[in-house]
């Protein structure tokens, strides 16, 4: 991995679907409750250094939370639409941190560290693509978790397909591609799209210079504005993860979540 890189955490509190997300405790295998945004953060540290990782948000109750854990917190206006943009918008407070930018999003404390090392790898040697970013192929377990909460009209994450040449094609809340139910392999062929980006900071400035995609609107992600830019986003595919990693979504997510704490044996 190149050692030159650094990890942004967006974090806001008036999520829709979850109002105060980052602040939600987990509860660890030991019975060790701490916070989404601290679990985030510490996943985030254990790859980067603490001193390479900070936490990008507009709110107060957020950046008070971080401090006491003693991170690093670096405020943005509260008119950035998502994620991508708050970090274009750290970068402008930062200045330059390095030639790589990942962005870890604090609702996806599951996500291996080896994930984050394959994406700097990726983009590195791709000098055409705009950003990189994980497709997970979904274990069994995963596929069952994201139908049931689509049946129930739930967001259990998001999905993504690809060509040939591992360039995205599209991402969505609903599972794609569409597979009848029938099929029993149904699973090894939908991919889970991991909230992680590593982007150059020049990517991250024009991204913010051109104005939202109407199916980035339509469908509440962000990464859309990248395809209706004609940006190319280079997807690294990995097979099954040794756990299932679930995101926090919606307050049904957490009793997943801290399931997999206790099944990896982390506090």
């Amino acid at each position: 991995m190149p050692a030159d890189f650094a990890i942004l955490i967006p974090a806001r509190f008036a999520s829709v679907r979850y109002p105060g997300k980052p602040l939600a405790t987990l509860r660890g295998a030991d019975g060790t409750a701490r916070s989404l945004i601290q679990r985030s953060w510490e996943a985030a540290q254990a790859i980067a250094g603490p001193d390479r990782v900070w936490v990008a948000t507009d709110d107060a109750r957020i950046a008070e939370a971080v401090a006491a854990f003693g991170g690093q917190v670096v405020m943005t206006p509260t008119s950035c639409r998502n994620g991508t943009e708050r970090c274009a918008a750290a970068l402008d407070t930062l200045g330059h941190v390095a030639p790589i930018v990942v962005n870890l999003q604090g609702d996806a404390p599951l996500t291996p560290g080896f994930v984050v090392a394959d994406l700097v790898t990726a983009l590195a040697a791709d000098a055409g693509a705009a950003m990189a970013t994980p497709a997970v192929r979904c274990s069994p377990t995963l596929y069952r978790h994201l139908i049931s909460d689509q049946a129930a009209g739930r967001v259990g994450g998001t999905t993504v397909v690809f060509g040939r040449d591992a360039r995205a094609l599209y991402f969505s809340k609903r599972v794609i591609p569409h597979l009848p139910e029938s099929r029993a392999d149904a699973h090894q062929h939908v991919h889970l799209h991991l909230g992680v980006y590593a982007y150059r900071p020049a990517a991250l400035a024009a991204y913010v210079a051109a104005p939202p995609a109407p199916l980035e609107e339509l469908e509440g992600l962000e990464q859309l504005r990248f395809l209706d830019m004609g940006q190319p986003i280079r997807m690294v595919p990995f097979d099954p993860l040794p756990w299932d990693c679930i995101e926090l979504n919606n307050p049904q997510d957490v009793p997943a979540i801290e399931a997999v704490l206790r099944q990896r044996g982390l506090n």
